[in-house]
């Protein structure tokens, strides 16, 4: 990089066509938002603690199965909220306290059932660590294909399944809870430390807790203990394995997003501004989602906590003018990427149909 561009990223965006500059260059840019808030990172967990009992409470207080249903998905999108909330706690990002982030980011998966330590590891080493290469970052990585030609005929049903647009619930409870979070096994988690043993045991403690107050109250207000079940636990549940599959999906999928199977092209392409997506809802909902949308500002620097990931956003769009995917969101987008984004050739940098059709060209980077 020329000394005339270093000295331009202080103080004015790099002009359109000039390569992206290194991420330490970036992540300065910044540093004056990753102050961290106890006061407000606690009061923030407070509130959508009690509204989520409170939603969990009223599926059972409730008469109305139509009530039921709406507060149990009102509940599940609340346990998403809280889980982004012990998503910045897992990055240290949420108070200036390794030792209370460790506290409040275990409480805030509980409800998702979420193990803290796994999580951290799966997410913040290998996703953060490795965002969009082929071989080890395993969060919607995309198969080729000839990966896909190989798979039996019940694997290309569920690939053709999660890849569908309706497959994010499924594909998040059984890819990444399931087989990454929940006692995985060796080969899906190879090493292994204590606290992926007690994690998983406190939260299958805190679900079987969950699932015996239900019982317990159904049986106190002689209402249907199934019913309950379903409404009180399991709408919730699956309501959250379709928002966080959602999420991760819309993160890093898009038909000018790459992916990479050769590292050294991989760094050289600054992954951590190209490879996301900055998805723009209309009447502020990516504000009742905590900003967690505002995610290149979070691939860039984990330390930004999430109330001021938008004016960190804005910061990055501003000072690398149309290097950053912003996409207005719409069901209508969001399926048309699910029809083209199937498969992925990382040698021509394109995406593909399950017939192996050319659908899209990713972006081109300009390399520093």
């Amino acid at each position: 990089m020329s000394a005339n561009i270093a000295e331009a990223t202080i103080d004015q965006p790099i002009p359109v066509g000039q390569p992206i500059p290194h991420r330490k260059l970036i992540r300065s840019w910044l540093t004056p938002l990753t102050e961290r808030e106890v006061m407000r990172a606690i009061v923030l967990q407070i509130i959508d603690t009690v509204i989520l009992t409170a939603g969990i409470v009223g599926t059972v207080y409730f008469e109305s199965i139509i009530v039921k249903i709406l507060l149990a998905v009102f509940s599940g999108f609340m346990i998403g909220r809280i889980f982004i909330l012990g998503h910045d706690a897992c990055h240290q990002s949420f108070t200036p306290h390794r030792g209370l982030n460790k506290v409040l980011g275990r409480l805030a998966f509980l409800p998702s059932l979420t193990p803290y330590s796994l999580w951290e590891v799966g997410h913040n080493v290998v996703h953060h660590g490795q965002t969009n290469l082929k071989g080890f970052d395993f969060v919607w990585a995309p198969l080729s294909l000839e990966e896909y030609n190989k798979l039996t005929p019940a694997k290309k049903a569920l690939e053709r399944h999660y890849r569908s647009g309706w497959g994010p619930a499924l594909y998040y409870l059984i890819e990444i809870w399931w087989k990454k979070m929940f006692f995985p096994s060796k080969k899906a988690m190879p090493a292994t430390r204590p606290a992926f043993l007690w994690d998983n045991i406190l939260v299958s403690t805190f679900g079987i807790i969950w699932i015996g107050a239900l019982v317990i109250a159904a049986i106190q207000t002689n209402q249907s203990i199934l019913l309950t079940l379903i409404t009180g636990f399991l709408i919730p549940y699956i309501f959250w394995n379709a928002m966080i599959g959602f999420v991760v999906y819309v993160h890093h999928t898009h038909p000018s997003v790459s992916w990479y199977s050769d590292k050294s092209e991989w760094l050289r392409a600054q992954p951590f501004v190209s490879t996301t997506v900055h998805l723009v809802f209309p009447f502020k909902w990516g504000a009742w989602m905590h900003h967690i949308m505002e995610h290149t500002a979070h691939h860039v620097d984990m330390s930004v906590p999430l109330y001021k990931l938008k004016e960190a956003q804005a910061k990055l769009e501003n000072m690398l003018p149309e290097r950053i995917i912003i996409q207005k969101f719409s069901w209508a987008w969001y399926f048309d990427t699910a029809k083209k984004c199937k498969l992925y050739d990382t040698e021509k940098k394109c995406w593909l149909d399950f017939d192996g059709n050319k659908t899209a060209d990713s972006i081109k980077i300009v390399l520093s």
